[in-house]
Order: C-alpha cells, then structure tokens, then sequence
C-alpha cells in the first residue's frame, strides 16, 4: 500500500505536490471520515422492514434510509467503507438464511447478497474491511456456528470454525484484526471469545464478562471493545483487544437496554433501540452515545423513527474494524488494473450482461478507449439473460425485461465493486425484449414482449420498483433505445405477428408522458440496438429478416430521418452496444453467434474498425457504459 500523505489544501511539513497527487489519484489511502450508522429491521412488536440512519458524530433523531427486502428482526450486522450486510433473522413465522446488502453513500432499499450457511436470527455480526463474520444464533436450538463472506463480492458464506459454546442473542465488536464475541442465551452467559479475522478455524477463550447475561451488544475502538446493555444485568464494561483477560467497570447506561444494536466510529458508541432488561414487552425508541477513548457514562442522542427490539444489524461505514486510512479502492475496473474516472467525457468502462448462448449469465467489460479483448467482471441471476435493455448513471448500470423467461425483475451492479448483480425492484408489468435508456439520474424501460407500448422508469440512485412514464407510439418487442442528457430515443422493432417496424421515437428523460415520433430507419428492422454522444445517437446492426452490417444516426436534437453512416465488421443482430461520448462499440451479436467486438468514433462517418473479443460468442444481452453520451 502506498503512504498515506494529506491532500494539498491539508498538507504541512515537506511534502511533495507530485506525492500528494499520485496518492489522491492512484493507488493511496486517504482519512475515511465516515461516520453514517444504520439500524435494519427489528420487532415492534411485529417483525418490521424499517432502516433507520443516524451520523454518528452529530446527536439528534434518527431519519428513514430504505427499507430490508424483507420484514425482518434479530439478524446481525457487518460492513465495510462501503457496504453493510444483514445475515439472518426472524420472519414472524421462522428463520431466515437470507443475507442482503446496501450501500451507504445509496439511500434506498437493501438488495439480495446471497445465503448464510445456516438459517438462523439472533447472530453476532462484526469484521474488518475485507471480511465480515456471523457468530452463534438460534435455529431449533442454540448453535456455535461461525461463517464468513468476502463484503466486496456478493456470494454465499463460507463455514469459519464454532465458537467455544453454542448460543444466541451473541453481542461481538472487531477491530481490524480480532472479533471478540460476548454473551448469549440459554442459559445466560459470560464467556468471552475471539478469533482472527484473516484466519479461519475455531473461537478461542478470551475472558468473562463480570455477570452472565443475554443480549449484550458491543462496540469498538481500535484498542478497546465496550459490551453494552444485556439483561438480567444491563452491563456497561471492556477488555482490551490486545490482551487476555475479563471485563473492567466503563461506567453506566442513562437508560438501561436488551435486544439492542451498537455500533461505533471508533470514537464514539450508540445504541440504537431495545427493550427495557425487566420487561421485553417495553419497547425502547432511545439512541444513547458514549465516548470509546476515555471511560463514562452514556448521553441521550435522539430517538429511532419508532420504538422496536431485536435491532442487532446495526452497522456503520466508520467502525474500528476499518483501519484509520481507507484503501484507495478501484472505483472501475480496467485491463490495468488502475483507477478509470467516471462521468461524460472520462468514464470508460463497458460492461456487457447476458447473451443468448453458453453462458447466458455472463457479466464481463471492456475499456473503451482501447483495444483488446473483454474480460470477466461477474454474473446475472439466474434466470435473467438476454434481450434486455440496460441504462445507468456513471456509478452504477441497471439490467431489465429480459426473455427466458419474461420477467419484470430488474438487477443492477456497481461499476465499483466487481462482481454479480443485485436486485433492484420491479417493472410495472412483466415483459420480455424491451429495452432500456437513461441519463444521469433517472433510467426508462421501453416496450417489450406482447407487443407492449408500456414505458416505466426508476431514479438510478435508489433502489425499488418502476412508475408508469407513458406510453410508446406503437406498441413493439425488440426495440432499440439510447439516451441522451434530455432526450430518449426508441428505435424500430416488431409487431405480431412479426412485421418489422421502421419508427424512430422520442421522449423528454426527466419528464413524463407518451413518446412523439421522431423519423424513420434506413431500413424495417428489429434490435437495432443503439448509442449515443451528447449530440449524435448510432444504432449498430440489427434484424431487417436477415442480419444487417448497417450503421446509421440521427442528430438527437433535431427530428428527422436516419443517414448512413458505414458498416461494422460483420453482419448480426442483437449486438451489445454502448459506448462513450466519443466511441460506440458493438459487442458480440447472433445467428450465427460471433465474438466480435468493433468500434467506430461517433462523431464522424465510415466503416467500423476491429476491437478485440468477447470472452465468448453470442449477443442479445445488453450493455452500458460509465461514461456514455446521455451523463452530464
């Protein structure tokens, strides 16, 4: 890891401007400065699906952050800079093995993350920027299970070792190296474990806690960890990290807690709602906060949006388990291996999803500014595969209404995290074949199997399911769209029974209603799949009954009629297309499938010119890149 050296309006003492640079630039580390706590789920009485967000330093009430993807209590909570995940928890009617993810700097929903190797509620959750652990929890019976997950990569966990004893209700903190877990039920403990975060295998003895108890939370400095609440004893002590042994007196709680979260900043603690430790049935709303680097009791901080208990997934992007400077992280992934900016006129990631043979889950990227072969960057779902449409701003790209089988699910990755696709939320109405366009903030979902006129859109930025946008001007499968920082545009398609349409339409992104007509094709064709600069919109390819090599554009502010442009390298259809604001590429395409990637500059005319390869024939899938033309 390179030094970690301040940035210019920072600095002090001799430092190198070119070292501040590279540092902030490239590969370096910078303070983390983060400090957002969020509380998932919890009972009141009810199971709920409530997220509440605080920020740490400040006091006063909590707001709502999103919603769990399901109604949810007692599961526990891991997270990195990042990203927090919820392992586990109780339904209502049973146990959970679900775990699912959100990101910090995204208000919204949480999205699937993949499953725990055990279905249980009333686990530990702790961890360090890489690894986040889920420790004990009840299924039948209490059980010691330990499992892991790599936070960056979506997935399911993997088997760590047991803790010393089997229980639930277990209460854990880490800092970057070590989680210690506490506590737990039936019957009541005071045994302290731990393990190390890079290894696997089984829990160690630590040291007890001064009274048995359950429900005990913790939270950390990077030196110290400080067990919270519990009952019948409502406890407020700590250990230090570095050395075996029990718990020493910290202070008192202002107001005693059971069935609570905790979590830190390294500096300062919370808890955040509970139960009173006398009677489970007394719901507590209270936010209390202590200070980690020097002993005290606890200060009123503000109230949860509702009262509620069993709120163990409460988590922060700034706990001691995050060392003090955070990694540089590769916000884009490149053949380099260097950091790509992002946005128009920089961003240059290509991600292509799905295809129609093979492999049909694939995810895999190009830079396209260069030349050279795609490569691997994830997966989709399963059942989520090809003639779909794809849109995104320049952090995140949204796949949805794909065929086999018609769905009206939509995914969506981020551009930072290498890896599979998520759930975002629903279309209006299932549908096949649609295609899908956007500019920085919000994305539209364009017509689809049926043949359906249906046109819908999210906001990018926050997780959930489509409102009604309008209607398209005909109603067609296999559209073509793109999207420019004003205007979207929808090209060609089919009717039933399969009569090849030659319309061009319009819509106003960031508005809503029905689409205008535009002009036509060079030719009746389906899947003239298209990109855009800020000025000029291309479609690459397509299915006029045979497989089409043509190029053509349209100025997008103006109406009217497309003109040739040139020819790609190879006659298909369904080819993946985006592109930047300076280059449109075709990648791969069917019937017969070929790996073919080839790319022409928007802004003028002539024939496309040869890339590289897909990492395997095949097309119909969809693609959008991080610095296309429709981003501002």
């Amino acid at each position: 890891m390179a030094d970690s050296y301040p940035r210019r309006n920072q600095a002090s003492g001799i430092w190198k401007i070119n070292q501040i640079t590279k540092n902030i630039k490239g590969d370096g580390t910078y303070p983390t400065n983060k400090n957002t706590a969020i509380c998932c789920g919890g009972t009141a009485p009810s199971v709920v699906n409530t997220i509440d967000t605080v920020q740490i330093p400040t006091t006063g009430n909590s707001t709502d952050f999103g919603n769990l993807t399901a109604t949810l209590g007692t599961g526990g909570g891991a997270s990195s800079f990042t990203r927090g995940v919820m392992s586990g928890g109780y339904t209502g009617s049973g146990n959970t093995n679900v775990m699912q993810y959100i990101h910090f700097d995204s208000q919204g929903n949480m999205a699937d993350f993949g499953d725990s190797t055990v279905t249980r509620r009333a686990c530990s959750g702790s961890g360090n920027n890489i690894r986040g652990l889920f420790g004990g929890g009840f299924v039948a019976g209490n059980i010691n299970t330990i499992d892991f997950i790599t936070i960056a990569s979506l997935g399911n966990a993997t088997d760590f070792g047991d803790r010393t004893e089997s229980r639930n209700s277990v209460g854990a903190g880490a800092n970057t190296t070590r989680s210690l877990m506490a506590s737990g039920s039936s019957p009541n403990s005071n045994v302290i474990d731990f393990v190390e975060i890079s290894s696997t295998g089984n829990a160690t003895d630590f040291g007890d806690l001064s009274a048995t108890s359950l429900g005990v939370q913790a939270s950390s400095s990077t030196t110290k960890c400080l067990f919270v609440g519990g009952q019948p004893a409502s406890l407020f002590e700590y250990v230090n990290f570095g050395s075996l042994g029990n718990t020493t007196d910290y202070g008192d709680l202002s107001v005693g807690v059971n069935y609570h979260g905790a979590t830190d900043n390294s500096i300062r603690g919370i808890t955040m709602g509970g139960s009173d430790p006398g009677n489970d049935s007394t719901l507590r709303n209270t936010i209390q906060y202590y200070n980690l680097v020097s002993s005290g009791d606890s200060v009123d901080f503000g109230d949860l949006t509702s009262a509620r208990n069993n709120t163990q997934a409460t988590m922060s992007n700034g706990h001691a388990g995050l060392q003090e400077f955070q990694p540089r992280a590769p916000e884009l992934y490149s053949p380099t291996g260097t950091v790509v900016p992002a946005g128009l006129n920089v961003g240059d990631i290509g991600i292509s999803a799905g295809c129609d043979a093979n492999d049909t889950s694939r995810v895999e990227f190009i830079q396209v500014s260069t030349l050279g072969n795609a490569i691997d960057f994830g997966s989709l779902p399963a059942g989520q595969s090809y003639q779909m449409g794809a849109g995104g701003s320049n952090t995140r790209a949204i796949y949805g209404a794909e065929a086999s089988p018609s769905s009206n699910g939509n995914t969506y990755i981020e551009y930072a995290t290498k890896g599979n696709t998520a759930f975002f939320g629903d279309l209006s109405s299932a549908r096949a074949q649609g295609d899908a366009l956007s500019n920085s903030t919000r994305i539209t979902f364009i017509g689809g199997g049926g043949p359906s006129n249906v046109i819908d859109y999210n906001t990018i930025a926050t997780l959930g399911d489509a409102t009604d946008f309008g209607d398209l001007n005909y109603s067609s499968r296999l559209v073509g769209a793109t999207g420019g920082q004003t205007r979207g545009m929808v090209f060609g398609g089919m009717n039933e029974p399969a009569t090849m349409i030659n319309n061009i339409s319009y819509i106003t992104i960031d508005s809503t209603g029905n689409a205008l007509d535009f002009g036509d094709l060079t030719e009746e064709k389906n899947r003239a799949y298209a990109t855009n600069s800020t000025t000029r919109a291309i479609t690459m390819g397509g299915y006029p009954n045979t497989q089409s090599n043509v190029i053509a554009y349209n100025t997008i502010a103006s109406t009217g009629n497309q003109i040739d442009f040139g020819d790609l390298t190879v006659a298909r259809y369904g080819a993946n297309v985006t592109g930047t604001n300076v280059r449109g590429v075709a990648m791969g395409g069917a019937s017969p499938s070929v790996n073919t990637i080839d790319y022409v500059t928007i802004a003028s005319t002539g024939n496309a010119t040869d890339f590289g390869d897909m990492t395997q024939a095949g097309g119909q899938g969809a693609a959008i890149c991080n610095g296309h033309g429709g981003l501002s």
